[in-house]
């Protein structure tokens, strides 16, 4: 479907979520040029905690021998208040367990799988401006040695952080608040009690202390710092004296890597589209490091428009689809932004009365293990749920919970993990794992009998829509799944598929249905990839369309 014509995609910053952008869309045989201002990549640690559902994305980028390299699992997350320990959340599910996984290893890590399928970056090339006209955007590069050039892209993406230049030429909006306090961040080393594997949250009147273990063997070191500190008065003896505070005691700093003092912001953009522009990651969202979520969500906002750009791109998708980019993200960037801000407020609490409540209500809630019940599950991103606009129904009960009699899927919310045998790999292996991430899955739950709705939609999808769509079978009883084939099919009658599920490449169910509404499916079908169909099998083709099961009545 490409033709030579069609111009590349500008990537606008190497952080994080450009290459990730950068990465997936050159996956999926779209060009791409990412261009970064610095001579090079950055050697600061930044962002530390990565979440189950980031790593499961670089470990489809090829990672996965460089995770187990060079990451420190997360055992637990303990909080005290006066040096008493009122709530302990041990990782006991792999779903839910973050590592320690600094940003410089992260972005190593997406350089490698850019140039493994075959991208690169502009070290030293900065945007200068850029005018949209009609289906190109004409952009201005500055060189390393200053020279300036335009050249045409298709789209162009900014990743480029917080004072992003690409949001500012946009004239966007990035409203929100500042906290009253800066913090004091030092990566160091550390003589103490205090287990690596733990991220310890010490509460006190006096402020608060955060401290985890590096894969290193040094620790990171948060407080808040006290009203009218500045930054020349911050160094070792400076955060020596906060962390003896408010720490347990008998801890020793030597050896800073870094430390600095920074404000704590909460912003979002008041649009991350502006025609054949998006913004993603710092660009669009900032907020407190509460719950360690910046680096995850800016990834996963980047794999989003990916999936998306490449579709239209090639030409197989109309750019409608691209509208559920901002809404989807959106949703999911103002939830952290409001959890973000409320855990860093609960962390700053100094009243008395404030600080008895926080306590008794961290300790019910461990004791209890309500956080392993919704909190620590939407912290790893295995909750996200994206609310579709003119849905028949809720999508989801709370927490992304699937409805009773839905096999597990919910509408809009990730495919479930469950183990299942893969036949195309011969392995056992988690269902969201095996399906494919560069094409939409037409998953058909229950085996289709032969001349059923089921089987004649998958017979109608893998023959037209091949190139985007794979058509699985997932057979439950058996914990089995294998390649749709109109000859097994065939081979067997009974009871028809029990479900079908159209799975996006993000592994997001798109739509979950019985199997007697699989024409819901085939308009769905028709909708995303109506130019990859003939004019007689566009929507309102009355002699190809599935009959609605009252007409076929």
């Amino acid at each position: 479907m490409t033709t030579p014509q069609q111009r590349p995609v500008l990537v606008v910053g190497a952080g994080p979520s450009g290459l990730t952008a950068a990465v997936e869309l050159t996956r999926r045989g779209v060009p791409v040029l990412c261009v970064d201002r610095a001579e090079g990549p950055s050697t600061s640690t930044k962002a530390l905690g990565v979440w189950p559902r980031t790593l499961e994305l670089l470990r489809r980028m090829g990672a996965d021998e460089e995770i187990r390299r060079r990451v420190l699992p997360q055992r637990a997350m303990r909080y005290y208040s006066e040096g008493r320990v009122i709530a302990d959340l041990r990782f006991r599910d792999p779903d839910v367990q973050p590592v320690c996984l600094p940003q410089p290893d992260v972005e190593a890590m997406l350089r490698d799988a850019l140039a493994e399928a075959g991208g690169r970056i502009a070290w030293g090339t900065e945007l200068v401006g850029f005018q949209q006209d009609g289906p190109a955007v004409r952009a201005v590069l500055r060189g390393p040695d200053g020279t300036e050039r335009t050249e045409e892209f298709s789209w162009v993406v900014g990743a480029d952080g917080a004072r992003s230049r690409v949001r500012e030429h946009l004239d966007i909006g990035f409203e929100g608040a500042t906290h009253e306090l800066s913090f004091v961040v030092a990566d160091i080393e550390l003589d103490g009690p205090l287990e690596p594997d733990v991220t310890h949250y010490f509460c006190s009147p006096r402020g608060i202390l955060v401290t985890c273990g590096l894969p290193s063997g040094r620790f990171r070191v948060f407080t808040s710092a006290p009203p009218g500190l500045r930054r020349d008065d911050v160094d070792l003896a400076a955060v020596q004296k906060l962390v003896d505070e408010r720490g347990p005691g008998g801890i020793t700093l030597r050896d800073p890597d870094w430390i600095s003092v920074f404000a704590v912001h909460s912003r979002h953009a008041d649009r991350t589209r502006e025609g054949r522009v998006f913004l993603l990651g710092d660009a669009a969202h900032i907020h407190s490091p509460a719950g360690g979520q910046g680096l995850n969500i800016g990834m996963a906002d980047a794999h989003n428009l990916a999936w998306k750009l490449a579709l239209c791109w090639h030409g197989r998708s109309g750019t409608a689809l691209l509208e559920s980019f901002e809404r989807e993200r959106a949703q999911t960037a103002r939830a952290a932004i409001r959890q973000a801000d409320a855990q860093t407020r609960i962390w700053l609490l100094n009243k008395p009365h404030q600080v008895a409540l926080r306590d008794n209500a961290l300790r019910v809630a461990s004791a209890l293990r309500l956080f392993h019940l919704d909190y620590l599950p939407w912290l790893a991103g295995q909750r996200t749920v994206y609310a579709q606009p003119g849905s028949r129904r809720r999508l989801a009960l709370p927490a992304g919970r699937p409805w009773p009699g839905s096999g597990g899927f919910t509408e809009g919310g990730l495919v479930p993990q469950r183990r299942i045998w893969d036949t195309t790999s011969a392995r056992r292996t988690p269902l969201r794992s095996a399906l494919s991430d560069l094409r939409h899955t037409l998953l058909l739950v229950g085996d289709p009998a032969h001349g059923s709705p089921s089987a004649r939609l998958a017979a109608w999808a893998g023959d037209r829509c091949a190139e985007a769509v794979e058509v699985q079978v997932l057979r439950t009883r058996a914990g089995t799944l294998l390649p749709w084939t109109a000859e097994r099919s065939g081979a067997r009658s009974g009871p028809d598929t029990a479900r079908i599920v159209l799975v996006r490449p993000d592994g997001i169910a798109d739509l979950v249905c019985p199997a007697r509404e699989s024409w819901r499916v085939r308009r769905r079908l028709e909708e995303l990839f109506e130019p990859l169909l003939t004019p007689a099998d566009t929507p309102g083709s009355r002699a190809e369309t599935l009959p609605h099961p009252y007409e076929a009545v």
